[in-house]
């Protein structure tokens, strides 16, 4: 049954799970109209909330997944929220659509995706309970709210690749698509390459020196301040953090309303599916009961006879599942036994299904063990917390009583370190956080000799800073650039001269004579007619580009241009021939499997343009007042 599930699904299905799994957990659709802050919202949708509270746990999703943020400019930041909002609005849109059209998931196909999830199984690589309830757990999240983000992922999924897969492409359309992709150009080109012309080439002192009077920005050394400051570094208290054993045990007891989980049963079950002879699967199903109830093992019948093969290999088991997770009938049927009963058998859409419930787990708490690396890793993290902030504490108090940046920081156990060159860019160890930029290059900070404020640099770091020196933006003095200055002149009459010979050459041929002769005289390197493609991976880019982008060539209108190639050289060359693709010169199943790609493409773009339409027809409202006024985008 399960196997059967699964095989509906392609693997775009699989990387939207695991999608889900990379990041901390987004549930789309599960969470779009909670509101954690009363009657908040960063958007209404055709009348539906898209919470505040909601909005800010993405975000918060974002940047732990892209830590680069935490130093990004206003800017920056800004688009990313905006992306994000515009995101959540078209989910929110979608998830309506849905609604209104009464788009509906089974049971069976939410266990089915639940059950393929890796992070879900254990070494055998089936599916794993405890897998699963210490997976969510780490994230917060409860049975429900998961199962539920998975049905409303699948009922997404099944529309967008319903439309991804019913893209159409006419043999017109694809026959000219090949036409294009395999079509090749014939030219001959003519090549002035730097080498031929860059030895001859004298620069003189003169030269140099008006070049380096005429551009005095180009040589400039930024201001930069040498720095002692004292960093707190939440990494390194937490590395110092040790979690007893009593503590574990002190902490599970207090949290055990957490893990509470409903009441599981581990059941088994064999499959025969059924195609055009029902009767015959129901008999077969009869027969096989008959066998169990007269002493016949069920694992071993199982392993044998099961039409399910993702539970036939661990003896029909299907683990333990709440009532939620098991498929509709079954779970019916398996809530109705007791201990060691069978039942069966029972049709569902899949077949008729043997039954046997296993065992029975009442509600309760998870065990210790099976939650200890989650708890571990929150009291290590809830005292790190706690530590670091006492330590940021302790700091600031000591500067308020001692501004000296050395006895503060022996006051309060820590150690001055020491930076150099520090410019309006940044520089290590800070990068290019401008929490810290900002505070150094304060007019006060580098004229006065004094200690900062204790700043928050980002959520991990606090420093306060001292500049030991302000080093003013300076000029390199000449002797210290003349061979670079030098090196510029060379390159720039070397790109004019070989500019003005190719378009020398060009004029030529444009005025009637033969490209071949005509090159050769100029001194070019002259090719033998090459052929290419779009696809070329051997010649220069820009002159593949250039030939590709000009018109195809005509006996009074022949193609000719110069182009300036990746090396610095220059090529002139003529186009002489276009040659049309041809969809027979590729085989068979490399010819329907770009048909395919083609046409899927096509689909993509449908799809797209259907959620830009229901943008188009919605009633979108932004609260612009609970975006600007949220510390947590700013």
């Amino acid at each position: 049954m399960l196997q059967n599930i699964r095989e509906k699904f392609t693997g775009t299905f699989a990387l939207v799970i695991l999608a889900l799994l990379a990041v901390p957990f987004v549930f789309v659709g599960v969470g779009a109209n909670y509101n954690f802050l009363g009657g908040s919202y960063v958007a209404k949708v055709d009348g539906e909330e898209i919470g505040l509270g909601y909005f800010e746990a993405r975000y918060r999703d974002v940047v732990t997944a892209n830590p680069e943020l935490a130093t990004a400019s206003p800017e920056q930041r800004g688009q990313v929220r905006q992306q994000l909002l515009d995101s959540l609005i078209y989910e929110q849109l979608f998830e309506n659509y849905l609604n209104d059209q009464g788009y509906r998931i089974s049971d069976e196909q939410v266990v089915a995706s639940i059950r393929d999830v890796p992070e879900f199984q254990g070494e055998d690589g089936q599916f794993n309970r405890a897998a699963y309830n210490e997976t969510l757990a780490a994230q917060g999240i409860s049975d429900a709210d998961f199962e539920r983000s998975q049905r409303s992922r699948l009922r997404r999924q099944q529309l967008q690749l319903s439309m991804a897969a019913t893209g159409l492409m006419t043999p017109a359309e694809y026959r000219r698509y090949i036409n294009l992709a395999l079509e090749e150009r014939l030219v001959t080109t003519a090549t002035f390459s730097p080498d031929s012309i860059t030895e001859t080439i004298e620069i003189g002192d003169a030269d140099v020196t008006a070049f380096y009077d005429e551009n005095p920005a180009m040589f400039q050394v930024p201001e930069s301040a040498d720095v002692e400051f004292v960093m707190i570094s939440r990494g390194d208290v937490a590395a110092d953090v040790e979690v007893s054993e009593e503590e574990l045990t002190a902490y599970y007891e207090e949290n055990q309303f957490r893990y509470l989980q409903d009441e599981q049963r581990e059941a088994s079950h064999i499959l025969f599916t059924f195609g055009d002879d029902e009767s015959a699967a129901e008999a077969e199903a009869i027969a096989v009961l008959d066998r169990i109830r007269a002493g016949e093992d069920f694992a071993a019948l199982a392993s044998e006879l099961s039409d399910d093969t993702g539970t036939a290999q661990d003896g029909g088991s299907f683990g333990a599942l709440t009532r939620t997770q098991y498929p509709g009938e079954l779970g019916a049927a398996i809530f109705a036994l007791g201990e060691g009963d069978l039942d069966g058998p029972i049709r569902t859409d899949f077949g008729f299904h043997i039954v046997k419930l296993d065992r029975v787990l009442p509600q309760g708490s998870l065990p210790l063990e099976q939650v200890r690396a989650e708890l571990v890793n929150e009291i290590r993290e809830r005292e790190a917390d706690e530590a670091y902030r006492a330590a940021e504490n302790d700091l600031g108090n000591v500067l308020f009583d001692t501004p000296e940046l050395a006895a503060a920081a022996a006051a309060a156990g820590l150690e001055v370190q020491a930076a150099s060159g520090i410019t309006r860019e940044g520089g290590e160890p800070f990068g290019n956080n401008q929490v810290a930029i900002d505070t150094i290059f304060e007019p006060g900070m580098l004229t006065g000799g004094q200690t900062s404020d204790l700043v928050e640099l980002d959520n991990e770091r606090v420093a306060v800073f001292r500049v030991q020196r302000y080093n003013e933006a300076t000029r390199q003095p000449l002797d210290d650039v003349r061979e670079e200055i030098r090196g510029i002149l060379t390159a720039n009459e070397t790109d004019r001269l070989l500019d003005e010979r190719a378009r020398a050459l060009l004029e030529q041929v444009e005025s009637g004579s033969e490209f071949r002769s005509a090159a050769e005289a100029a001194g070019a390197e002259v090719s033998e007619p090459l052929l290419l493609s779009r696809q070329d991976q051997e010649n220069d880019p820009a002159l593949l580009y250039s030939v590709y982008a000009s018109g195809r060539p005509t006996e009074m209108h022949p193609v000719r241009d110069v182009v300036r190639n990746s090396t610095g050289g220059y090529t002139v060359y003529s186009l002489d021939a276009v040659i049309a693709g041809r969809p027979e010169s590729i085989p068979l199943a490399q010819r329907d499997s770009a048909k395919l790609m083609r046409a899927q493409e096509s689909g993509t773009a449908d799809f797209s343009s259907f959620l830009l339409s229901l943008r188009e027809g919605a009633d979108v409202v932004v609260n612009e007042d609970a975006l600007a006024g949220n510390d947590v985008f700013q």
